[in-house]
């Protein structure tokens, strides 16, 4: 591993705890946006449909997806403007 790859390690990890509450927050809102709904289902809520269970975790996923990818590509960039050298 080199230089340029083991400094970005700690960055890499502080972005990704970052972009994890940044992606639950966003779900959080985009749910209730959609569902009028302040609570998000559980896969184990018993008063919950399949359906209701699936979309969520469906768009969970799409939303921490897309925010993971945001979060790790400006990591990358701004770690390249400042060293000169891309970290992946």
């Amino acid at each position: 591993m080199n230089a340029s790859k083991a400094a970005y390690k700690p960055v890499g990890l502080a972005l990704g705890a970052a972009g994890g509450l940044l992606a639950g927050m966003a779900f959080k809102q985009a749910w209730k946006v959609l569902t009028h709904s302040e609570d998000t289902p559980n896969a184990t809520d018993e008063n919950r449909t399949w359906r209701e269970i699936l979309l969520a975790a469906s768009l969970q996923g799409a939303i921490f997806a897309g925010v993971k990818a945001a979060v790790d590509r400006a990591g990358a960039t701004a770690t390249r403007r400042v060293t000169g050298t891309w970290p992946g």
